[in-house]
């Protein structure tokens, strides 16, 4: 497993939010209707000069709101399934807007179910911070998936 670093400045995600609480199997739910309705969201999604989107984001947070780590042994929090958006962006009705702080993040491509608990294993090993929420991301371009872990506030 490759371990990247990276800053990114705090960004707007707006998408379908949902929590732990909503039982079992509710993130791939979250994902089917924000992709079902993406049409509502498409022209607030920053794009790059050739107007490909920036980022899909499955943002999590815990359940305060703070953007700290899941709790309970990372099992309970909240999850929102979107895009990123333009600073200014509004979220549309039936729709949620989060405004992710700034961190600096370690990221690894996703290559199999136990990518978390392995690079929580390192972060351990490497006496590196959890400060925030870890977040997956879909690259538009490649359609790869990655997890991004902050380990320092910007």
């Amino acid at each position: 497993m490759e371990y990247n670093r990276c800053t990114k400045a705090s960004f707007v995600v707006i998408g379908k939010e949902g929590a732990t609480t909503d039982g079992e199997g509710f993130i791939p739910k979250l994902w089917e209707d924000a992709n079902g309705h993406f049409h509502e969201v498409a022209d607030l999604a920053k794009k790059d000069e050739e107007g490909n989107l920036l980022g899909i984001w499955g943002a999590m947070s815990d359940l305060s709101r703070s953007f700290l780590p899941w709790e309970d042994g990372f099992t309970k929090g909240l999850y929102l399934a979107g895009v990123e958006c333009v600073d200014d962006a509004e979220a549309p009705e039936g729709w949620t807007k989060w405004v992710i702080p700034g961190y600096e993040y370690l990221y690894v491509e996703c290559e199999g179910g136990d990518t978390f608990p392995q690079v929580i294993k390192y972060l351990e090993e490497n006496q590196l911070p959890l400060v925030g929420a870890v977040h997956d991301f879909t690259c538009p371009e490649t359609g790869k998936n990655f997890m991004f872990f902050p380990i320092g506030r910007l």
